[in-house]
């Protein structure tokens, strides 16, 4: 059954963490060099392959003894908000262009750039961590991917004044609060389970 509650956790965690990463800065690159609803096609096909990944690997994370999940997932959140907290700014990714700028080369391209960065990336670990930590695929799976393509669309359509508002240090120590949080919340039912 669909959980509004879990989506919307989930939409607030994966959303907070994707923001400062490389590959938000990398759709702000590809959005303005090529047409936005082409980049965004690929990209948020990416996003989705890596969402139902996760969940997945999170589904089958429920079938272990609850304890030992709940402990798993508290180490993994605390590792993501430590990964958050002492992340140096690395600056924008090389990025291969497109020769010409059809649908299928810009969107092929985003697809590429997003499924090789984002593979084991902290926002897909998170998402399975949610997903064993909620036994809730469904609401888990669309708060991700929702949170995901919220992020590439800020990220290509005008990522730039967002970023001068708004320090990426301080989105970062907020995503790592709501992690450590996650962590505790996982620390206490695996001790008290």
């Amino acid at each position: 059954m669909f959980s509004l509650t879990v989506a919307a956790v989930t939409f607030g965690v994966v959303f907070l963490a994707e923001l400062p990463d490389k590959t938000a800065l990398a759709g702000l690159v590809l959005g303005t060099r090529y047409r936005a609803s082409y980049v965004f096609a690929g990209v948020a096909a990416a996003f989705a392959v890596h969402v139902t990944l996760a969940v997945a690997a999170g589904s089958v994370l429920t079938l272990l003894p609850q304890r030992l999940v709940q402990g798993v997932t508290g180490v993994l959140f605390l590792a993501g908000a430590l990964v958050l907290l002492l992340k140096k700014d690395d600056g924008e990714e090389e990025i291969g262009e497109p020769k010409d700028q059809s649908f299928w080369k810009v969107a092929g391209s985003g697809f590429t750039l997003i499924m090789v960065a984002e593979f084991g990336d902290l926002t897909q670990i998170m998402t399975a961590n949610l997903a064993a930590r909620y036994e809730d695929p469904l609401s888990v799976g669309l708060g991700a991917v929702l949170a995901l393509w919220a992020v590439a669309a800020i990220g290509i359509l005008g990522g730039r004044a967002l970023m001068r508002r708004v320090p990426l240090k301080l989105i970062s120590r907020i995503a790592a609060c709501v992690m450590l949080v996650l962590a505790g919340l996982s620390f206490h039912e695996a001790l008290t389970a």
